[in-house]
């Protein structure tokens, strides 16, 4: 069979069960097999089948068959997480659904878009449902750690494992990869400016809260871009929903009708009016005003990293001992100022794979160079200079047992955890019920039918 990656967006259609038809939600019958109290619904099998296809871009072709052997052994793991008292806290599920929230946001644009593509009524109802995938998904991981506690792999294994695929004639390609460090200086407002804000917001809250409308202050003074469409309605907002921690203090802290006092997030500074309360929801409004940086700040701090990378061009200072002087990007400061890829938490980037505005960036910078200072501006509002170390790059090239030690090393352990889970399987499948359709007269790798 297949061994088949899985990634946040093929874990999350191959588990909501949905179909959307004129934005509702609908559920499809059709249970295929029950594994314990699991079961695996035929739509599960057809959206895994057609996630695999557009991953591969049509190169892998995968049989029901296949398909449904793969969910019956995730099945199969979740239920004997369960009967082992696998525990999995709250607290991890959370913080995997918003991880997974930040993904389908960053993918379409917008939440509100990931909600009405897979046909939720809000965000808190996306949420709820991301909550049950999530939690079967540790119970999944953490019980294949458990069976493969005890599994390591030593040198002698790598290279067994990597001469056998040599003499096959099937050594992994891989793509080429860059690893990057940068420097980050922010542009920020003057003080001057911040105190013209928080007075400009104290007046517009005392101006509602004398009978002007929220809606047309909002209109002609926010600085949201939404607020066009919405006149600085945000709708209904929970604690769970994916809202800076502060904005969400100040919104279940107010009563109906009051109007809050400025504050600061990371997008600028507010004021909240709270319109209704219902259950554990909050229906608020919000102006959002965010400083002017001056041009001549924003010239001073491009000239401030020009000296800078001066300086490590000249060997006057290293590039790692100028980000502890210098960097104010808290993500990257203690760590060298290396990069981590959002995606797989390591600092290699796959170019072929890269945010298209990152690859235009340094597509033309070679290993040990340094790009000439940029701009960038957040969503936030926060606007900065940079510079980008091209710590390391690679070419796309067949293994080497050298060169690609740990990635073949992670390969050869990764093939000896999928045996071992194997073995798992054909032990935990003569005690565990499992009833399968007629419909699927497969001929499985492991013993599913229970035949002999």
């Amino acid at each position: 069979m297949k061994n088949i990656k899985r990634t946040p967006l093929l874990i999350f259609l191959l588990s909501l069960f949905i179909t959307t038809m004129n934005g509702q939600m609908n559920k499809i019958d059709g249970v295929e097999v029950v594994i314990g109290k699991n079961v695996v619904l035929n739509s599960d099998i057809a959206k895994f089948k057609l996630d695999i296809e557009q991953r591969s871009e049509g190169k892998i072709k995968i049989s029901d068959c296949e398909m449904l052997e793969q969910l019956m052994l995730q099945k199969l793991l979740s239920h004997h997480a369960v009967v082992d008292s696998v525990i999995v806290s709250d607290a991890e599920v959370t913080a995997n659904v918003n991880r997974n929230i930040a993904y389908f946001t960053q993918q379409y644009g917008d939440i509100n878009k990931v909600i009405k593509t897979y046909g939720f009524n809000d965000e808190v109802d996306l949420r709820k449902e991301l909550f049950k995938v999530e939690k079967e998904n540790l119970l999944v991981r953490k019980e294949q750690e458990k069976i493969n506690e005890k599994i390591d792999i030593t040198p002698e294994e790598v290279r067994v494992f990597y001469n056998g695929l040599k003499e096959k004639n099937e050594l992994p390609e891989f793509q080429a990869e860059i690893e990057m460090a940068q420097i980050v200086l922010y542009a920020q407002p003057t003080k001057e400016e911040n105190d013209r804000i928080l007075k400009k917001l104290s007046d517009l809250k005392k101006e509602i809260e004398e009978g002007a409308s929220f809606r047309m202050k909002a209109i002609l003074n926010s600085d949201d871009p939404s607020v066009a469409n919405n006149g600085g309605n945000l709708g209904a907002i929970s604690k769970e929903t994916q809202f800076i921690k502060e904005f969400k203090e100040v919104a279940f802290s107010l009563d109906v009708g009051q109007v809050s006092d400025p504050f600061k997030t990371d997008f600028g500074y507010h004021i909240i009016q709270l319109h209704a309360i219902k259950g554990k929801q909050r229906v608020v409004s919000h102006i959002l005003m965010q400083p002017e940086i001056l041009s001549s700040k924003l010239a001073e701090v491009k000239t401030k990293i020009e000296e800078i990378r001066k300086d490590i061009l000249f060997e006057k200072i290293t590039f790692e001992e100028a980000v502890k002087r210098y960097s104010e990007d808290k993500n990257t400061r203690n760590n060298n100022g290396l990069i981590v890829n959002p995606f797989t938490n390591e600092t290699r980037f796959d170019l072929t794979r890269m945010d298209p505005t990152l690859y235009a960036r340094v597509i033309n910078t070679k290993k040990g160079e340094i790009t000439e200072p940029f701009y960038e501006e957040t969503r936030e509002g926060e606007k900065m200079y940079k510079i980008i170390f091209m710590k390391d790059r690679t070419t796309t090239h067949k293994a080497d047992l050298v060169k690609d030690y740990v990635k073949i090393q992670k390969l050869a352990l990764q093939k000896k955890k999928e045996e071992n889970i194997t073995k798992w399987a054909k032990e935990k499948i003569n005690d565990t019920y499992i009833k399968i359709s007629d419909r699927y007269k497969c001929k499985f790798e492991k013993n599913w039918n229970k035949e002999n």
